[in-house]
């Protein structure tokens, strides 16, 4: 039932919705929006918020500087309605949990590169990792820029280069490791096993691998294709908090083809074509669940839990010990650039590095005329 004159009603699924109007900067007018909450009392509060927002925000249309979250809130919105959903989602959730209370309350035209840099640089955000910081210095230039062409604002002197990145080093399965999970695989193989296979053969990610088809497989041709991912993420308004969105990949580049090895086309022959999707026939595996299942995998290999993109990072390290170029490395992992295969993907092991260096000494060698020690 709506709450006369407050534009508060409780919707059909259980949750509070609350309406208000706002100017959308890009199509320069006046549009509808909602906010959402458990109780009455939450959307009263978030609404008196919002409409407050709205104000500066007819204030800095006419000259005055808006609050960094005004800013925020009109490009997100831009976001929405321009990029993929799981990409707004991202962006959301992002600015959500680590920038509006730090930064929303300011005027855009008070902040400084040195506050922002202060924020991401406390010890809360240092325990986020190097890929959580780069995403919220990227959100926070963007509202920046937007706030620029919208508002006519001057940004803060902030690059994401200045940020002192926490060094964490990447994990990949050793050759010990490789070996015991291989074993387990194949011990009682299946299309689950299998799924595990295909990721540590291709580079395939979580999300790709379970929206893979057997349309996307051409075992005579011995390719794969990549043509779409899937994730759980929250979409407002859904009867649920969550959905389980199948979408393109995260990037063109993203979108590729793969060669498959012989081996891999002999582990697919014996299930190719049942049913529509490679892992769950019918439907897309839900990420968390085939996760799940990889952890118990390791634990019974005897392996101490890793992520599930361990099994990309140690295809990648794989490939350049095997003398893969990186250029080809990069296509097949859909980077857009070497560089980050370079240094995102790459993690030579004790044993490559032995490898490297006993190649060297016997050069040495060579050149003294005998044994080099």
């Amino acid at each position: 039932m709506t709450r006369r004159g407050e534009n508060i009603r409780k919707r059909k699924d259980g949750r509070w919705e609350g309406r208000y109007m706002s100017y959308d900067a890009y199509d320069q007018r006046r549009v509808a929006r909602s906010v959402y909450g458990k109780t009455y009392a939450e959307v009263k509060e978030k609404l008196a918020e919002r409409k407050q927002n709205t104000k500066l925000l007819h204030r800095g249309n006419r000259g005055e500087s808006p609050l960094f979250e005004t800013a925020a809130e009109e490009w997100l919105f831009t976001v929405k309605r321009l990029k993929k959903y799981a990409t707004y989602r991202k962006y959301r959730n992002t600015y959500e949990n680590h920038i509006r209370k730090a930064l929303g309350g300011y005027p855009v035209s008070q902040l400084s590169g040195e506050m922002i840099r202060e924020i991401l640089e406390c010890p809360e955000s240092c325990a986020l990792s190097e890929s959580s910081l780069r995403s919220i210095a990227c959100v926070i230039n963007q509202i920046l820029s937007y706030a620029e062409k919208h508002y006519h604002e001057i940004p803060a002197s902030f690059s994401v280069r200045k940020l002192r990145m926490p060094y964490k080093p990447v994990e990949v399965l050793n050759y010990s490791e490789q070996a015991r999970l291989f074993h387990f695989l194949y011990e009682e193989m299946d299309i689950y096993k299998a799924g595990i296979m295909i990721c540590i053969s291709t580079g395939l990610r979580l999300g790709e691998i379970c929206a893979l088809k057997w349309e996307d497989i051409d075992l005579e041709e011995k390719l794969l294709h990549v043509n779409r991912t899937v994730q759980r993420i929250a979409v407002d308004g859904a009867a649920s908090k969550t959905v389980l969105m199948e979408d393109v990949p995260k990037s063109v580049f993203s979108k590729r083809e793969i060669p498959l090895s012989d081996g891999v086309v002999r582990l697919l022959f014996p299930y190719y074509g049942r049913g529509c999707y490679v892992i769950n026939q019918n439907r897309p595996a839900e990420p968390r669940t085939y996760q799940n299942r990889f952890y118990q995998y390791l634990k019974n290999a005897g392996i101490e839990r890793k992520n599930f993109h361990i099994l990309r990072h140690t295809f990648a390290t794989n490939c350049v010990a095997s003398g893969a170029d990186v250029k080809s490395l990069s296509e097949i992992l859909g980077h857009s650039d070497v560089k980050i295969t370079l240094n995102r993907y790459i993690h030579p092991g004790m044993e490559t590095k032995r490898e490297h260096l006993n190649a060297l000494s016997a050069a040495y060698g060579r050149y003294m005329g005998r044994q080099f020690a």
